[in-house]
């Protein structure tokens, strides 16, 4: 066998293994020790044994240094990257480099000398060479055998030293380590050998026959240096093997994998056969370029000279250099045997290695594979300063990055695009837009205070914008109107995220722990339960954290936080606090939540209260995370509702907003539901601001199983936020850093400018929308990339432990402890678990009804009510309609005749000189849809406002306000605000007011999931009143009916209050009792229109003063008084007319017109709880009725018939005969004809009478 054919220049490893496996078989790696037992001795094995020296102790000033690439060790200024070093000795000097200087500064030395090297010359000796070195020889011997040329190339590398200064900067960021220039040059030859195989062809004589080898891959060797126990150096050459069949990532893990091992002594003799082609690197100390030598067993080697400027320009400065445009070459060469390859294609191969390296693809590729998200350096000729001047250019270039520098940021973890997108052209972010090049790069121009700079360098001007706008976070603010808040976040996000220090890094790595620790424990101990987990957007905690946790430092108050179901566990547990054998508890299906007795709901719907301490910090602050119904955003206007409540509790005044709503959303929901617009449109208005909402749009890049494309017309899910004047945050999920620095940057923004702000958290769902949901059959194409990608908390470990800011025992030690600690609890509550579900009884009983209370005012308090409208401010003057609606109150207040209006007016101002807030809230709400409230009064010389009310309850010092606010347009987003305000502050007064009642129904889903059941599912309580307009007058079917069926049919247990009031004075009684009662639960009452002027629904002062109380049903005053005594001939009665509203005044007048006595008229004025006992003292009172006719205006198949048609005859066992008198079933609410609605109404009548 021939060694040389085999292993080439390694074949001296063969004599020295052989050696030492002759001594002792068993000191060799077993590789080696078979293949002697295999082969047999090598040729020269009796020779090399025989010149075999002795071990020789190694000379003093050897030193001890480890395997490095061939022919000396680089300069620290040129191709660090560039060498296979793995010398200890060099790690050393780096650290001592790293190391500070000594306090006392040294001497300074001039340049040192070559001259000052110069030692004693050496005496006349002689010494064979022995070994290695003899082998090394021999090989030279015979490669004088091969007839080489050579052929050289001198190739610029400027596109390449900027291209691998972008790399290596990603990389430093991201997960550590760097690529040298040799890697990319190895790779550009792998390229151009599979572009030219001629040159991978090598000699052999096969049976006396000159022959040309063709081997099947491509295997590169790189020559290293092994140390030796004398401390001499070695060569040998190992190789990659089969480079054709890998990618870039796979080239280099091999290249370093090779020069790891070779640190080890760990290279075995597989590495070292088989080189097809070699790659030396002699420029590492300078050299331009030498002929190498090519030893038998390959075809070629290729020389890599220095990288450096022409030795023309060696006196030239860098400006003088960049002003004229000259850049590195490198020189490469190509010694080739003659035999097989000739020149022209060894011309043609350095060619191409020379377009490789500045050709477009080969940069992408490159770009691709390590995960660069940012557009290469392109290769361009030098433009001369012509036209608009390059100053200029490099300005637009900064504005241009400013303004949408996120659309090259780093932002999705999986580097998925989404197909069917926009995708946007962000051309004006390349410098060749601008009319600039990479000879610009070191070039000085005018930035304008830029980086606190009036001039940089081009080359730092495209650091600091990367750094700025496209490395993790991608920010939109040059929208923003306001020019304070553009600079404010210019400044910092040009200043740079700080980098955290090791503490903190350790605490944002053991919330992303705790994060996925979280979701696997519940994945392992409760398989196939639903819990929509947080799996793929795990950073959400830390940057959750960050929020509260900034806040906190702030000194603020509390942090309220709504947000969908998914994820709400583990943000339950690790944000709010909520403790895990809780939870734990509630999977195994035994639930704490909700009122007692009530229905409870879902664990994922559940909210919880907790606190917050500052880890680095003295600050602490109160947690709520509210409930929430699986109805998508619908928490969002509650949530913000409760934090405007619980600061106005607080009273810090305008800029006094120590409550911070915290939002979170899905991305599918925030584009596609129009909730959201309405909760933002409100953020800045008076009455419902909050001093800013952090927005979080947990964007999993897909909703249920619908994608983007097919759920929204925008580029991006927060494209929305951009229509109101706020920053957007887009943060790549991969990055907990990156995560936690925009939660404080967000808090801060805040803070300071009291506006709402948006992150847009881009991360994906690693399971379905569900646990046993499989999403790979929609998406197969994205799911193959989510299974195939890492974790967040994999990723970071592994960046932070790569970039040697954690070792990898302590990341072991934060992950094992946390799970250490659920299975501690999870055992506590298996143990604990044998108690069983109680059985739900209903909610009925869980609050105490309001008995006894004194609903009544006083006459003066009633006076002192009316003469607040004449207290003008000085100078105020009415208009003229108001002025005299203002003398009519200061005059009924005395005289009696109190309209609908001002009687209402009346229970609010007389609530809030007791000391209650009352808030009055809905589209024009001020004045009244109806012209009929006034309730702020306007100067129409200048526009100032006057509200008398609340101007009487200041002065009477006891802390009550009147706060009537025009809402914006909107019912969903105005209702959920108010019932979020009810639940912050409990003894508020706050109402409701719908501009027609029919338009409640926009706010259908507040309803359903809040109002009508927020107090059984999540013992919530609220005493909000809804003010719903409601009744017949022929103005169509939107403008007549607020559906008193639908509230019916959400009634049971005494949920909410529904009345009917037909008084001013019964409405003045039912408003302070719902204010100052024990219970609370909502109102809803249904407000009239028509009877707001009819004289015959006007009160008298003794209704608010001598009664005392709401009354729930008002038996006929013809014939019963309100103590219940008869007073009129109750026997004549044969018929009981039961009904509610405006139609008691119409039967009455008709009544009245036909003098009919066997007819009385009972009003239900409360319809839920239906009041049973009130209504059959009622009845008991006309012992010769026979009949109770059931009149409304509504259709048969709506308003309250259907309700009491099944419950009144359980409710009163006895009663008379009940039949209905209405319209015809139907399925719209009213005619919009008035000719039809006047036929229908006397019809109506006529058949109520029709006795």
């Amino acid at each position: 066998m021939s060694n040389s054919s085999i292993y080439g220049p390694n074949a001296w490893l063969i004599d020295e293994q052989f050696q030492q496996y002759s001594k002792d078989p068993n000191s060799v790696d077993k590789e080696w020790k078979e293949f002697f037992e295999k082969n047999g001795a090598p040729k020269q094995q009796g020779e090399s044994a025989a010149a075999a020296p002795k071990a020789a102790a190694p000379k003093a000033a050897a030193p001890k240094s480890d395997a490095k690439a061939t022919e000396g060790k680089p300069t620290a200024t040129k191709q660090a990257a560039r060498k296979t070093e793995v010398d200890s000795s060099v790690e050393q000097a780096k650290k001592a480099q790293k190391a500070p200087a000594p306090v006392a500064a040294a001497p300074k030395k001039g340049p040192q000398s070559p001259l000052d090297r110069i030692e004693p010359y050496p005496e006349f000796s002689e010494k064979p060479l022995k070994g290695m070195f003899k082998a090394i020889a021999k090989n030279m011997d015979q490669s004088l055998e091969i007839p080489t040329a050579t052929t050289v190339r001198d190739m610029p590398v400027k596109l390449m030293w900027e291209n691998r200064s972008m790399i290596n900067d990603h990389l430093k960021r991201t997960r550590g380590g760097k690529i040298s220039f040799t890697h990319i040059l190895g790779w550009a030859i792998v390229k151009a050998v599979q572009i030219h195989p001629d040159m991978n062809i090598r000699y052999e004589v096969q049976d006396g026959k000159p022959t040309a080898v063709q081997p099947e891959h491509i295997n590169l060797g790189l020559a290293i240096d092994l140390p030796q126990k004398d401390g001499s150096r070695a060569l040998v050459v190992a190789a990659i093997k089969e480079c054709e069949n890998k990618s870039f990532n796979e080239f280099i893990d091999a290249y370093e994998d090779i020069v790891a091992r070779s640190r080890k002594n760990k290279l075995t003799m597989d590495d070292f056969s088989g080189v097809s082609i070699n790659l030396t690197n002699p420029g590492g100390i300078g050299t331009r370029h030498s002929i190498a030598r090519l030893t038998k067993g390959s075809g070629s080697i290729i020389g890599v000279g220095s990288m450096d400027y022409p030795a023309e320009f060696a006196g030239a400065s860098a400006d003088r250099m960049a002003d004229l445009g000259v850049g590195r070459l490198v020189t490469l060469t190509s010694t080739y045997d003659h035999r097989v390859i000739q020149g022209a294609e060894s011309g043609e191969f350095l060619r191409t290695i020379s377009q490789l390296i500045i050709d477009n693809k080969f940069w992408d590729e490159l770009f691709t594979a390590l995960g660069v998200p940012y557009q290469p350096f392109r290769w361009a000729q030098d433009v001369p300063n012509k036209g608009i001047d390059k100053n200029t250019r490099v300005m637009s270039l900064i504005e241009a990055y400013r303004s949408r520098g996120h659309l090259l940021a780093d932002v999705n973890p999986i580097g998925w695009t989404q197909p069917g997108l926009p995708i946007p052209d962000h051309r004006d972010l390349d410098m060749e837009t601008h009319g600039l090049t990479i000879w610009d790069l070191d070039r000085t121009f005018n930035v304008g205070g830029f980086g606190d700079k009036e001039s940089m360098q081009l080359r730092e001007v495209l650091s600091r914008l990367r750094s700025a706008y496209t490395l993790k976070v991608g920010t939109e603010y040059q929208h923003i109107l306001d020019r304070d808040e553009r600079e404010w976040l210019r400044d910092r996000l040009e200043a740079g995220m700080p980098k955290p220090t090791n503490a903190e890094q350790k605490y944002i790595l053991q919330k992303v722990n705790a994060a996925e620790a979280f979701e696997n424990f519940l994945q392992t101990k409760y398989v196939g339960q639903k819990r929509f987990s947080l799996e793929g957007a795990e950073a959400l905690i830390p940057l959750m954290d960050s929020v509260i946790d900034t806040a906190a430092g702030q000194g603020l108050d509390e942090v309220v936080i709504g947000m969908p179901h998914r994820g709400r566990l583990n943000v339950l547990f690790n944000i709010v606090g909520k403790p895990l054998a809780q939870l734990f508890a509630e999977f195994d299906g035994n639930f704490k939540g909700g009122q007692a007795g009530g229905s409870g709901d879902v664990k994922y719907h559940l909210g919880a209260e907790g606190e917050h301490l500052q880890m680095f910090g003295d600050g602490e602050i109160k947690v709520t995370l509210t409930a929430n119904p699986s109805h998508l955003e619908a928490v969002d206007p509650v949530l913000v509702g409760m934090a405007r409540a619980k600061q106005d509790i607080l009273d810090k005044g305008e800029e006094g907003y120590s409550v911070v709503p915290l939002m979170l959303h899905g991305d599918a929901s925030f584009a596609g539901l129009g909730i959201i617009q309405e909760t933002i449109n409100i953020s800045q208005l008076r009455g419902y601001t909050a001093g800013g909402t952090v927005h979080v749009v947990v964007n999993n890049q897909i909703g249920f199983t619908t994608t983007p494309d097919s759920s929204r017309s925008t580029y991006y899910s927060t494209d929305l936020a951009k229509g109101f004047d706020c920053p957007v945050f887009h943060v790549n999920g991969d990055d907990p850093e990156a995560v936690v620095w925009v939660g404080q940057l967000a808090a801060e923004y805040r803070r300071r400018f009291g506006k709402d702000v948006f992150i847009d958290l881009i991360c994906y769902r690693l399971r379905g929308h569900n646990e046993a949901d499989d999403p790979s059959m929609t998406q197969p194409v994205l799911y193959d990339k989510i299974n195939d990608h890492r974790g967040v908390r994999e990723s970071y470990t592994d960046d932070l432990i790569g970039r040697g800011d954690l070792s990898s025992e302590d990341a072991e030690a934060a992950a094992r402890d946390f799970h250490d600690q659920m299975e501690s609890v999870f055992a506590e509550v298996k143990e604990a678990e044998k108690m069983g579900p109680q059985e739900q009884e209903g909610i009925t009983s869980s609050q105490a009804l309001t008995r006894g209370l004194d609903t009544s005012i006083t006459a003066d308090e009633l006076r002192a009510l009316g003469q607040s409208y004449l207290d003008t401010p000085e100078g105020f003057e009415f208009h003229k309609r108001v002025g005299k609606v203002a003398q009519d109150r200061a005059k009924t207040s005395i005289e009696g005749g109190i309209d609908w209006g001002w009687g209402e007016l009346i229970a609010f101002g007389s609530l809030a000189n007791e000391g209650k807030l009352v808030r009055l809230a809905g589209e024009d709400s001020r004045r009244g849809t109806f012209t009929q409230r006034h309730a702020i009064a306007f100067d129409p010389n200048s526009g100032e406002e006057f509200n008398p009310l609340n101007n009487l309850a200041a002065e009477r010092g006891n802390g009550g306000k009147f706060l009537p606010y025009n809402s914006a347009l909107t019912e969903y987003a105005g209702m959920g605000f108010e019932y979020g305000y009810s639940l912050g502050n409990q003894d508020a007064v706050v109402v409701w007011e719908a501009q027609f009642g029919d338009f409640a129904n926009g706010a259908q889903t507040i309803i359903d999931e809040y109002v009508s059941s927020g107090e059984a599912k999540w013992g919530q309580t609220s005493s909000l009143i809804l003010l719903l307009p409601h009744g017949y007058e022929g103005q169509g079917p939107d403008h007549s009916s607020a559906r008193i069926e639908r509230f019916l049919q959400l009634c049971a247990e005494g949920s909410m209050t529904v009345a009917q009031p037909t008084t001013p004075a019964n409405h003045f009684h039912l408003m302070r009792r719902q204010a100052l009662g024990e219970m609370k639960r909502p109102l809803v009452v249904f407000s009239p229109k028509s009877m707001l002027r009819n004289k015959a629904a006007y009160s008298s002062i003794e209704e608010f003063t001598d009664v005392t109380s709401f009354a729930s049903v008002i038996n006929d005053p013809n014939l019963v008084d309100r103590d219940g005594n008869v007073i009129g001939d109750a026997d004549k009665v044969k018929t009981i007319m039961l009904c509610s509203g405006k139609i008691y005044y119409d039967l009455e007048k008709k009544r009245a017109a036909d003098g009919r006595d066997d007819i009385a008229i009972v009003r239900v004025e409360m319809l839920h709880p239906i009041p049973f006992n009130r209504l059959r003292e009622a009845f008991e009172k006309f012992p010769n009725a026979t009949q109770v006719r059931f009149v409304q205006d509504e259709p048969a198949n709506q308003g309250s018939w259907p309700f009491y048609n099944e419950h009144l005859r359980n409710l009163i066992p006895d009663m008379p005969e009940m039949v209905r008198v209405s319209r015809r079933a139907q399925s719209s609410t009213a005619t919009g004809i008035s000719k039809v609605h006047q036929l229908e109404q006397k019809n109506l009548l006529d058949e109520a009478f029709d006795i």
